[in-house]
């Protein structure tokens, strides 16, 4: 896996976007990374955004703030994963402000 560049402004509105998404479902449903991505590049070119994306919701994991999963198994690695994943609120979980 290519190594993941830093951008603290981008990474937090990622952060941010991704917490509103969730605060604004169901306490048990889940997101995508893509409606990250698309909340952020609406009409553009979401697709360059989907490496922050998982860095981003990585960080949020394993801070407790996020879980990841792929088909309802739990994702504790996401270096090594490949595919769709979902995610949901983790322990840690409080909405923005």
């Amino acid at each position: 896996m290519p190594a993941t560049t830093y951008d603290e402004p981008l990474d937090r509105e990622i952060a941010v976007t991704m917490l509103r998404l969730l605060s604004s479902r169901a306490t048990t449903s889940s997101i995508c990374p893509s409606e990250v991505a698309r909340a952020l590049r609406e009409g553009g070119n979401w697709r360059v955004l989907m490496p922050p994306v998982r860095a981003v919701a990585s960080r949020l994991r394993d801070s407790g703030i996020v879980e990841l999963s792929a088909r309802g198994v739990r994702i504790d690695d996401l270096a090594t994963h490949r595919g769709p994943l979902r995610i949901t609120r983790g322990p840690r979980f409080r909405p923005p402000r």
